[in-house]
């Protein structure tokens, strides 16, 4: 069991800035985030407000209550912008939605047919802004507004320039979460004109001889403090490598660089709970030995495998190099040759899908790939499966190891980011160990910690059965998380360089 401290911080006035939330839509994690950290603040006593656009998307945005019908100002420019703020409900957390027809009344969030719409840098940098805009005309003064990605890294620059002088900001401080490096929000000058303060910045520029300001950089400089979504992954941010070219901007900032590791929503992925499972299990042997049994057979069933008792593996992702795929193409032959059932549960690069669709004609007996996006299905993966596979080329935080810890499914992962921080690699700590872990980003790799996961399920069942209910003891609670973030909100948490390894269990 993970023990935090708790924070000793006062209510705080919490603007949560996020492009996308859970509960009103959703393309990746981010809403998860957006959805239960706020939701988890508001437990704890503070008041806390979702900002996010008014998409098309939004199911219920028709029955949004209209607080504010107004524009936006911009310096230089004597044409200013209308939006409306109107507000939704999600859960206990009161959602701001801005409604602005030219920027967000769009079949897609951020693109369409994999192709970003051209104007995204104008629409998120309208977006940050009129989040700022917006505070004092519904007296909303935020002690804190955390922002999160590229979408809402303008929010922090506009508060040390444009509103460096505003009173009403005075006592304001941003924080920016780094979900996914990778996605700098990079745009040429163009698309900025309604933040003519960018035009005086060059160092925000990429250094690639263009024109081009990235909104992640203009976050990391101007926040008062830079968290990612695991202690491991902020570490990673200060190398070449794990920065994705931005090593220097989070090196600069590493006296205020934080790793907090994301909540899961036991609600939503408990055995105990689930709706979408065959047979519902408690952590005890007998419950867990039941439930496993009957939740491996319906899986199988499923995805027209055998009904063998033998050890199944699932992986649950996009198709993605992001995700490790190309380390498991080379390794899935090999390893099938062994008396084993694999479900790959995903959709993506279609080169991928057809590279997956030939091992599963030739290994059809053992391997099932289901090319789709399935949620009650990833939870009968989660549930039905033994091992979990992530051989992620780098993870910011990860969920489907956390998940899989909680059904007894014990992950085998690479050790990056959050996978690194979550998961307890057998071969080094054998106690408390709920998992195996692999450094080397190579197929090979893979295949040791896969084959050595098989010689324990087949030839030591106690002590597999023993790391199972070490991985279902493993909790990471939004409450939790919350916690530390009101101790880095406050100060009183530790940056990421002085904190301390990982330990559960």
């Amino acid at each position: 069991m993970v023990t935090r401290k708790k924070s000793n911080s006062k209510p705080q006035q919490i603007l949560f800035v996020a492009s996308e939330v859970d509960g009103l839509v959703k393309t990746g994690g981010l809403a998860d985030v957006a959805k239960s950290l706020p939701a988890a603040l508001k437990e704890l006593g503070h008041d806390v407000r979702v900002v996010m656009p008014l998409y098309r998307k939004v199911p219920n945005g028709a029955e949004a209550v209209e607080l504010l019908d107004t524009e936006l100002q911009v310096p230089t420019q004597p044409q200013a912008v209308p939006y409306k703020v109107k507000q939704l409900q999600n859960g206990d957390v009161p959602v701001y939605t801005v409604d602005a027809p030219v920027y967000f009344d769009r079949p897609e969030l951020y693109a369409e047919n994999n192709e970003g719409y051209r104007d995204n840098g104008e629409r998120f940098a309208f977006f940050s802004a009129v989040a700022l805009d917006m505070c004092a005309k519904l007296g909303f003064k935020p002690d804190v507004v955390h922002c999160n990605d590229w979408h809402t890294g303008l929010v922090p620059f506009l508060l040390k320039t444009r509103y460096a002088d505003d009173t009403f900001y005075a006592d304001t401080k941003s924080v920016i979460t780094i979900h996914n490096a990778v996605f700098k929000g990079t745009f040429n000058y163009d698309q900025y004109s309604l933040i003519p303060e960018l035009i005086q910045k060059r160092y925000l520029q990429l250094e690639d001889g263009a024109a081009n300001i990235s909104m992640l950089k203009a976050g990391v400089a101007f926040a008062d403090k830079v968290n990612a979504v695991s202690p491991n992954y902020a570490k990673e941010l200060l190398t070449e490598i794990g920065s994705h070219g931005m090593a220097s901007d989070f090196q600069h900032r590493s006296g205020v660089l934080y790793g907090i590791v994301n909540g899961c929503d036991y609600g939503d992925w408990s055995p105990e709970t689930d709706p979408y499972i065959k047979q519902r299990f408690k952590a005890n042997k007998v419950s867990l030995a039941r439930g496993k049994k009957a939740c491996k057979r319906d899986l199988q069933q499923q995805v027209n495998l055998p009904l063998d008792d033998v050890p199944l593996y699932g992986m649950v992702c996009r198709l993605t190099e992001q995700k490790g795929i190309q380390y498991l193409l080379p390794a899935l032959r090999d390893f099938l040759v062994n008396d084993v059932q694999i479900v790959l549960v995903g959709s993506g690069d279609p080169k991928l899908a057809d590279a997956l669709r030939e091992i599963s004609a030739d290994f059809s007996d053992k391997f099932a790939f289901i090319e789709a996006y399935d949620n009650p299905l990833a939870h009968c993966v989660e549930a039905g499966s033994d091992f979990f596979l992530m051989p992620s080329q780098f993870e910011p935080c990860g969920l489907n190891q956390i998940y899989s810890l909680a059904y007894g499914t014990l992950p085998i992962v690479r050790g990056v980011g959050g996978l690194k921080d979550t998961v307890i690699d057998y071969d080094n700590t054998p106690q408390v160990a709920t998992g195996f872990i692999f450094d080397a980003p190579t197929p090979e790799a893979l295949l040791i910690k896969m084959q050595r996961s098989l010689l324990l399920y087949c030839q030591r069942p106690q002590e597999f059965k023993r790391l199972q209910q070490n991985a279902m003891a493993c909790r990471f609670e939004w409450k939790d998380a919350a916690e530390q973030y009101l101790r880095m909100y406050s100060g009183e948490e530790e940056p990421v360089l002085e904190k301390k390894p990982f330990e559960c269990a």
